[in-house]
């Protein structure tokens, strides 16, 4: 599948994908690199002029009595020089800052759109994949730009110039060192046919070493417990072998453009060295001066070319990174908000399922032609066999996926139509698996409702039977609990889920094992202050143990995506069904 999301680019050619990135990046920061173009105008013509004043120096050497010419010379070679250093330094800044503002933009699309994008997508796409989108393509993507603009501009100008000096000086030479374009020409195409398949790789690479780099975050306790560290440390040790053999492969073909261009200038200045000494059709090789300035051009011309002849390719392996960002920020959005969207209208909390069906991705059916009403201000319990549906209910009241047939309503309204906003500020969640930033404690309750006071956020904590464990840490609410709540237990971080839902004051209440990290008298603690908070809310409760179902208003029993039970707890132990062998098998004993 993650295949499919990201290849739909691939139809696309590099030329169309180069186009757009420019097209896209430099109007919007036209002001630098304008002024970076003219600086490297500067550049350009400042190093064109330092070769052709060469001639000069020599020849006023030789006329060394002629010191009027003697001090012009010395006073042009300054500024020339002095004019290219502040060029140079205005254009690296400009581009830098630009560069750098370009990354950020880009960076912030990227995460942007990773906003956007359902659960499904996450649930399709590896995180270490996305990780290593937004980080590195952004950054690939500005190198390509960095190297079109210098490469065209100051590049291009600057042994347009010096080839200018050249056949100035000494044209029937010029034309002969002109063999070492085609020559190299011919050399970087053969190059170019084996970077973009080794640097694909290299980006491959990187992303599984992100991944190994992850799992071993997370799954630190199970490598510990099952003594897998040979193993991971195998995984990485193969990572890290490839992406080096592969960006010495890369190193290697980008460089091989030195020697080729090494040997091909070698040869011509020998070649003109032979020349120069004769008289080449029937003219005379010229002053000292001429053939100092013209030698001059010629070395001076050589690293331009051999950035140029680089230059296609460094852009064929950033281009990498620019399919990478192009093919997320491209990604059709797997949940979309109405173009029309409403706020939900203030109501009681009736929700409504009707003929719902829904399959996950590439998966069978979960829910089949469901339709089920949640009582407002009341709570139902939903039981049954794992895998029944049940989760996938509250998926579909949260609107983290859409069904496949049939409507979801909030108080009559169909919730595809209303805003994210007003939906989620109308339901409170807290599931079995509780997550927590890497902040304060009172940063993390905060969350729920950012305007809430101090006083208020610890009212909640009180409800929740949080407050007084929180006050036992070494900062009280202000403790940094780490990543994912990792220096607090599992019980903690549920009760500080629950605190988060308590705070919200929401009319709509989902709890899907709210309760299961909790030892028996913590759970007694938050079953009381859930009935609490669950008063005259519409309350939805997935659970496993009698004591959250007993006071449920009605309970439905769940099998392969449809109700076949439902009522009081009384009326179902009476009709002696499915719900009847559950309690008998799982619920008897505990009450």
């Amino acid at each position: 599948m993650k295949n499919r999301r990201f290849n739909f680019l691939s139809r696309l050619t590099d030329d169309s994908l180069l186009w757009r990135l420019l097209s896209e990046s430099l109007p919007e920061h036209k002001g630098k690199y304008g002024a970076a173009i003219f600086a490297m105008v500067l550049v350009a013509g400042t190093t064109a002029l330092s070769a052709w004043i060469m001639g000069e120096i020599v020849d006023a050497m030789t006329d060394s009595d002629n010191t009027s010419r003697v001090y012009m010379v010395a006073a042009g070679v300054f500024l020339i020089f002095a004019a290219k250093g502040f060029a140079s330094f205005a254009q690296t800044v400009l581009m830098a800052r630009a560069g750098n503002r370009i990354v950020a933009e880009k960076q912030t699309l990227l995460f942007k759109r990773l906003l956007r994008q359902g659960i499904g997508f996450f649930n399709t796409t590896e995180s270490s994949d996305l990780l290593l989108r937004v980080t590195q393509s952004a950054q690939m993507a500005r190198n390509v730009i960095d190297v079109v603009v210098t490469g065209f501009i100051r590049d291009s100008l600057t042994l347009f110039g010096l080839v200018a000096v050249m056949f100035y000086q000494q044209p029937i030479l010029s034309l002969i060192s002109l063999v070492v374009g085609p020559a190299a020409v011919l050399g970087v195409r053969m190059i170019l046919t084996k970077v973009r398949a080794i640097m694909a790789q290299e980006m491959a690479g990187l992303a599984e070493i992100i991944k190994v780099v992850q799992e071993t975050s997370t799954g630190a306790r199970v490598i510990k417990t099952l003594a897998l560290e040979d193993l991971m440390q195998n995984r990485m040790a193969k990572a890290v072998r490839e992406v080096e053999k592969r960006s010495n492969k890369m190193v290697r073909l980008e460089s091989a453009t030195s020697p080729l261009m090494d040997s091909l200038t070698g040869a011509a200045i020998a070649s003109i060295v032979i020349l120069s000494s004769t008289s080449i059709a029937g003219q005379a090789a010229g002053s000292a001066g001429q053939l100092m300035s013209f030698v001059t051009a010629f070395l001076m011309a050589y690293e331009p070319a051999k950035r140029l002849s680089r230059m296609r390719v460094t852009i064929e392996g950033g281009m990498i990174g620019v399919r990478m960002m192009y093919s997320l920020l491209d990604m059709p959005l797997t949940l979309i908000e109405a173009p029309d969207a409403k706020e939900l209208a203030t109501g009681p909390g009736e929700v409504t399922l009707e003929n719902v069906s829904f399959g996950y991705v590439d998966g069978p059916s979960v829910i089949k032609n469901l339709s089920l009403t949640f009582e407002a201000g009341k709570t139902t319990a939903l039981v049954g066999p794992s895998g029944g549906g049940k989760s996938t209910v509250l998926n579909l009241l949260l609107r983290l996926y859409d069904p496949v047939e049939g409507v979801v309503r909030i108080d009559g309204s169909d919730i595809r139509q209303a805003t994210f906003a007003s939906l989620r500020k109308k339901i409170a969640f807290v599931g079995q698996d509780t997550f927590l930033f890497s902040n304060t404690v009172i940063g993390n309750l905060r969350v729920a409702r950012p305007d809430a006071t101090d006083a208020e956020i610890i009212e909640a904590a009180r409800v929740a039977h949080a407050h007084d464990f929180i006050e036992s840490l070494p900062k009280g609410y202000q403790t940094q609990i780490g990543e994912n709540g990792a220096f607090l237990s599992g019980g903690q971080r549920q009760r500080l889920s629950i605190t988060r839902a308590v705070l919200r004051r929401a009319p709509i209440l989902l709890l899907d094992e709210a309760t299961s990290a909790l030892d028996s008298q913590s759970e007694a603690y938050i079953r009381d202050a859930l009935e609490r908070v669950s008063l005259g809310v519409t309350t939805v409760v997935i659970a496993h143990r009698f004591a959250t179902i007993m006071n449920a208003d009605k309970i439905c029993y769940l099998e392969a995506g449809q109700v076949t039970e439902q009522g009081s707890l009384k009326e179902l132990l009476a009709m002696n069904g499915a719900f009847k062998k559950l309690y008998d098998a799982q619920f008897r004993e505990e009450s």
